[in-house]
């Protein structure tokens, strides 16, 4: 009669020689004198290893693995840290554009566009080429109005790009930052949703000024009503995109707060929008336009020269 040692031995050959046949098998054997539950399983890899072994090894390598990663991250005073969140494709760009321009309700931009992954390469642009196209686009006007009306004397502006350019990006980096403050502040009145983080703010109100490059352009069209037509539809579109944004995420606290913070929102926005076409846009700007030739009288006490009669003689 066989020995337990000498069954064990037996079945081992045979796992041997199986894989032998085919390197990717696993054996299986059941024997009813090795243990009271009669059954023994035996899994072997194509190295030659146990399987339990090689699950350990692998989740001691996915370890180390996360750890590395862990402590090679970057610290955020370095240019590698921030280089991230420039690594976006045109692709994701167009689309975050497109998802700003056609706000829909349900449509959240962060979960549907974001995912995220918020990016500084599509604001940063957007908000350099709006206040370059303010800039020009304001010097444009009075050229114009130069033409229509030759009494306006115009002189280049440049101090327009300097303005453009602090008041744009103080917007789309102060505001933000004022909003993701506030609400971290009312993080703890709710319960299921928290805000977003200060990059994904910045992003939404990054995008949501594209909008406002094509409003700028069609204000050189020298019709007053037709300008204030086109800022408010710019301005409806974007003010939309940001409120559904915000709403999952203030909805879950009171009425009066919601209310107050979305006010707030869409008439910073608008402030924004109406301070452009004021300041950049003035048709008629008093200091350009020329003086009117004054005539000045002379004094009573001056007495003028006869004038000499002309000889009408016949030579």
């Amino acid at each position: 009669m066989a020995s337990a040692d000498d069954l064990a031995f037996h079945e081992f050959e045979e796992a041997t020689n199986l894989l032998a046949e085919t390197p990717d098998a696993a054996t299986t054997s059941r024997s009813d004198q090795l243990t009271p539950q009669g059954h023994v399983a035996v899994a072997v890899g194509s190295g030659g290893s146990y399987g339990a072994e090689d699950e350990v090894e692998e989740e001691s390598d996915n370890a180390a693995l996360l750890q590395e990663q862990q402590q090679q991250q970057p610290g955020f005073w370095t240019f590698s840290y921030y280089q991230s969140f420039f690594d976006v494709d045109t692709s994701q760009v167009l689309n975050r554009i497109k998802g700003s321009l056609l706000p829909r309700p349900g449509h959240n931009f962060v979960r549907h566009h974001l995912r995220n992954r918020p990016d500084l390469y599509g604001p940063f642009w957007i908000c350099a080429t709006l206040a370059f196209v303010l800039a020009v686009t304001g010097n444009l006007t009075l050229v114009l109005a130069q033409r229509r009306d030759p009494s306006i004397h115009y002189s280049p502006q440049f101090h327009k790009v300097t303005v453009a350019g602090i008041s744009i990006y103080c917007y789309a980096w102060l505001v933000p930052l004022a909003l993701w403050g506030f609400l971290r502040w009312r993080k703890g009145v709710r319960e299921r949703m928290g805000p977003y983080t200060f990059l994904e703010t910045v992003c939404v109100y990054g995008y949501s000024l594209f909008v406002f490059i094509p409003m700028v352009v069609l204000w050189l069209i020298p019709v007053p009503w037709l300008q204030w037509l086109f800022g408010a539809l710019a301005l409806g579109l974007s003010a939309t995109g940001l409120v559904f944004t915000l709403w999952p995420v203030v909805r879950e606290d009171t009425r009066l707060v919601a209310m107050v913070l979305l006010s707030a929102v869409v008439l910073l926005h608008a402030l924004l929008a109406v301070g452009c076409k004021l300041y950049f846009f003035q048709s008629l700007p008093p200091e350009n336009v020329a003086p009117p030739p004054q005539i000045t009288s002379l004094p009573s006490n001056i007495v003028l020269p006869p004038t000499l009669p002309q000889s009408t003689a016949p030579s």
